[in-house]
């Protein structure tokens, strides 16, 4: 320690002053970026303030949760600890906070997945907690592998901290598998009988690709799994949960480890938070925490920071809580399916830099499970609600759009006393939802008005359709290896396409063809082929070139398909896996190329486009490395309408492929939700094609009423003013 070291603490001090006093903000972490500025080894130099040592806590879902109940053990149990309490979880706010704190005996720190790399090898901290790994912020962050990757050479940095991990997650244990670090197992050692959702997040063995099974699950990838190929599996727990129950109000487990066991309950519930305490205990015990004091931890715990935070508005008892990705949506979701009776709920999605841009992700959450809830009000708030309104459309729910928990609480008129509000935020959404509901809670009156009125139920159009020849023939939409292609909630386009034909009489079958599975085309109207993560990209690949015959000779007969990115650049002659370009289906005469840089170069951003196959513009989302090039007999599907947004490469502004019934774009969001005119497109072409197969006459569609879509539609296009 020398000059930048007392540079930087003078820094810290005068910024921390000027925040509190003058700006009256809170400094959690501003102090430490300008700090890390002056010496950017300042979180070593006050390491050694940590008298005990040091303890990081990282994870996509829970972090915030199980650094703050670590803490309040450590300080149950007579310690002095150094805490980011607010989730300041970059290397500025770990360095705010040892700068804002004396000698203590533990640091206990909340850390981002990807910035463990920037802190660990500083702090050189005990134990790495590691909870759970599922996609978050594609946009931001890239895909899993990337974290892992960073993960593990944040802990090569620092040979000699243990590394705490969910064993029940196969994307944490690859990473205890590919360390030389001490490591502890923590799981989950039994079947909790759980309903599963649509999408998890890890299908295939992280040793050799091929695909895992599952003794059971318990949510999302995490479950008793193993490899019939090359043996990787869970590994023996060190930290078990046994004998675990889960209520409406609360739960219970057994927990077993090898310093001794304890019986833990707290008044949470969910699976989820199963997992955050089984780590918290897993962790208390490595730092001598008695079980008891992180009973008395757990039994005093109120974060007061939107987790899991109760209030009561004008009497009503409401439940805030945060959601990030799908796999925190499902959760809460399951939460709320714990009370029967009558209620409210609310969602918040913002898309701030902090959330992600692209919220894609709307449509990998299982909101059909809310469907058919008796006395169940919903509404949709946030930057996207009216994203979220469109998918809870397609999901069976009427969802009213509100600008603030106040306008939700204003139309609840009719609901039962006793009847309890949800309120889910993401991100950005949560901090100032939290304010509103705690002055409202001190109030005890709710105010605001709604946005508009609620929409219409359903699906509901202004007419049936023209009376077919053989309405016992089905339209058949074939869904290709939906267990591996789904990267950007790709399955909301057959969930549009098969909702607007049913809505206008029509009988629709999906067939969800499963790796390894095989479908007879001649039978079959549309064609969905969706984009997924390079593993299992390439292992969907090996069936399509299995199917490359049968599908030239659907789509040379005039077979309609569909198909977005990863799935439009394989229809060329050459497309890219990963950081390779290999060979394509030949399809379509096109070429996509690695971009200059690679992986990293990527194409990503809202974009609008001009497109023949729609009179307003098509809005999507584009996120991709790929260059692709069109060749000769091939026209694009839309041009670059908007002044963000590239389409198929760096130059010549336009976007995917049309080539006789094939479209293939770069857009998901998904594609259709917000563009029901190509949904239509797509559709009767499908019926053209079923007529002809059935030989029946071929409907005409008739108009629903798509104010809902068309408003979502209309904010992109507002918002990148393409008209």
């Amino acid at each position: 320690m020398g000059l930048q070291f007392a540079a930087a603490r003078a820094v810290s001090a005068v910024s921390t002053w000027g925040l509190k006093h003058v700006f009256h903000r809170p400094a959690a972490n501003f102090p430490g970026k300008i700090a890390l500025y002056a010496d950017p080894r300042v979180i070593a130099d006050l390491a050694p303030r940590l008298q005990k040592g040091s303890v990081c806590v990282v994870g996509t879902n829970g972090k915030t949760t199980v650094t703050n109940l670590l803490a309040d053990a450590l300080e149950t149990a007579g310690q002095r600890v150094v805490c980011n309490r607010t989730g300041a979880n970059l290397d500025s706010g770990v360095a705010t906070a040892l700068l804002h704190a004396r000698e203590a005996d533990w640091g206990v720190f909340e850390c981002d997945e990807l910035w463990l790399a920037k802190i660990l090898p500083h702090l050189q901290a005990n134990y790495v907690v590691l909870l759970n790994l599922f996609r978050d912020q594609l946009d931001r962050v890239g895909e899993i592998d990337r974290i892992q990757e960073s993960i593990a050479g944040a802990l090569a940095t620092s040979p000699k901290t243990t590394l705490v991990f969910n064993a029940d997650d196969p994307l944490c244990a690859a990473i205890a598998e590919r360390v030389g670090n001490p490591t502890v197992a923590f799981g989950v050692d039994e079947d909790l009988h759980l309903p599963q959702n649509t999408v998890a997040d890890a299908q295939m063995c992280q040793r050799c690709s091929a695909m895992l099974e599952y003794a059971y699950r318990q949510y999302g990838q995490l479950g008793s799994y193993c490899c019939p190929a090359c043996g990787f599996a869970r590994p023996s727990l060190d930290c078990a949960a046994r004998d675990v129950h889960l209520g409406a109000d609360g739960l219970s487990f057994a927990a077993h480890g090898p310093r001794g066991d304890a019986e833990i309950e707290a008044p949470f519930s969910g699976a989820y938070m199963v997992y955050n305490l089984l780590a918290t205990w897993a962790a208390a015990d490595l730092v001598s925490v008695p079980a008891e004091a992180l009973q008395r931890a757990i039994d005093a715990f109120d974060p007061r920071n939107g987790r899991l935070q109760e209030f009561a508005v004008a009497g009503r008892r409401t439940l805030l809580n945060l959601a990030k990705n799908p796999t925190g949506f499902n959760q809460n979701i399951k939460i709320i399916l714990q009370d029967e009776r009558p209620k409210a709920v609310a969602f918040f999605v913002n898309d701030k830099e902090g959330d992600g841009r692209d919220v894609s992700w709307l449509w990998d959450i299982d909101f059909e499970e809310l469907a058919g809830q008796s006395g169940l009000r919903v509404f949709a708030g946030g930057i996207r609600k009216n994203d979220v309104q469109v998918r809870l459309k397609y999901a069976g729910l009427d969802a009213a759009l509100v600008d603030d928990a106040a306008g939700m609480f204003a139309q609840l008129d009719g609901l039962p006393a006793d009847a309890r509000a949800y309120v889910i935020a993401n991100y950005t959404a949560l901090p100032p939802v939290h304010a509103e509901l705690g002055r409202l809670a001190d109030g005890g009156q709710a105010a605001g008005a709604p946005l508009s009125p609620k929409p219409s139920e359903g699906l509901s159009g202004s007419g049936g359709v023209q009376a077919a020849e053989d309405d016992a023939a089905p339209l058949v939409i074939a869904h290709l290896f939906p267990d591996l292609l789904n990267l950007y909630g790709d399955g909301g386009n057959v969930k549009v396409l098969e909702r607007r034909a049913r809505e206008r009489g029509i009988p629709v079958e999906v067939r969800r063809v499963n790796h390894g599975e095989h479908v007879d085309l001649a039978g079959v109207d549309l064609v969905f082929l969706g984009g997924g993560p390079d593993r299992e990209q390439r292992l969907a690949s090996e069936d399509l070139m299995r199917m490359r015959d049968d599908l030239h000779a659907y789509v040379e007969d005039d077979g309609v398909l569909l198909a977005i990115c990863g799935g439009f650049q394989i229809l060329g002659h050459e497309w890219l896996l990963g950081e390779e370009v290999v060979k394509g289906l030949g399809l379509v005469d096109m070429t996509t190329e690695r971009a200059p840089g690679g992986s990293g170069n990527r194409l990503i951003g809202n974009i609008a486009l001009r497109s023949p196959l729609a009179d307003q513009a098509v809005v999507g989302y584009e996120n991709h490395a790929g260059r692709t090039h069109l060749g000769t007999g091939v026209e694009a599907f839309g041009d670059v309408a908007s002044s963000t947004g590239h389409g198929n490469n760096d130059s010549d502004k336009r976007d995917g492929v049309r080539y006789k019934n094939v479209v293939g774009t770069y857009l998901h969001g998904p594609l259709l939700p917000k563009n029901p005119q190509v949904a239509d497109a797509l559709l009767i072409r499908a019926l053209e094609r079923r007529a002809r197969r059935a030989g029946v006459r071929a409907p005409e569609l008739a108009p629903l009423d798509d104010a809902v879509e068309n408003a979502a539609n209309e904010y992109v296009r507002n918002r990148l003013n393409a008209g």
